[in-house]
């Protein structure tokens, strides 16, 4: 669907701008992701050389300016444009909420006194946590170049790879099957677990809009 109207958003030149304010919201999401990681899993004292705060607020300033465009876009043209204007509009949501989520990995980072380590579950988080940076940085490239079969084939890992494996963390946490865990770590676990779903989520939304109509964003093709 997003690829049928992305002429439309590079003829105009209020669309052109909100699209690549939408381009640079996902490179900063990029970048505090993967930030957040190191400064959970590999460092001890949770420091980064980036300011993700600013970054965040960077995000949100775009993500109002986008729907200010787009609004001032459609209060101008026609009927016409509506689809395309709700479609950038839902999109740029799922931006800003992967960019809130990669924020909460790193308050995470801050308050766990330790690089968290998953012990029992640390395969599987491990695995989780790869596939989901993956995801997201193939997203990006997808919805970017408006690849449709890039976009299908990532839509079709989310399900199995990612939402029912961080599931099974979770809920094998909750009921007491991971022993090994004091409450402090197996709670950070399980809510990294529930974060890194999320951020994934969000991606499958994203490239989602590559293929769907508007009404099916979000959802399988």
């Amino acid at each position: 669907m997003f690829k049928q109207i992305f002429e439309i958003f590079k003829s105009d030149s209020l669309y052109e701008q909100a699209l690549a304010e939408c381009h640079e919201m996902l490179d900063i999401d990029l970048t505090m992701f993967k930030a957040s990681i190191q400064s959970l899993r590999k460092s001890d004292s949770a420091e980064i050389d980036i300011d993700i705060f600013a970054m965040d607020k960077k995000i949100n300033e775009f993500e109002r300016d986008v729907r200010r465009k787009v609004m001032t876009h459609l209060a101008i043209g026609g009927k016409e444009d509506i689809g395309s204007g709700l479609v950038l509009v839902s999109v740029v949501i799922d931006i800003e909420r992967i960019g809130d989520y990669t924020k909460n990995i790193y308050d995470l980072a801050v308050n766990h006194p330790k690089k968290l380590d998953g012990g029992a579950v640390e395969e599987k988080l491990a695995d989780v946590e790869k596939i989901s940076f993956d995801l997201f940085g193939e997203s990006i490239d997808a919805f970017k170049n408006q690849d449709i079969e890039k976009a299908r084939s990532l839509m079709g890992s989310y399900k199995e790879n990612i939402s029912s494996q961080c599931d099974i963390i979770t809920n094998d946490i909750i009921s007491g099957k991971v022993g090994d865990i004091e409450v402090g770590k197996a709670t950070s676990v399980a809510l990294y677990a529930r974060y890194l779903k999320r951020i994934a989520a969000h991606s499958r939304n994203l490239i989602s809009s590559v293929v769907n109509p508007f009404e099916r964003i979000g959802y399988p093709e």
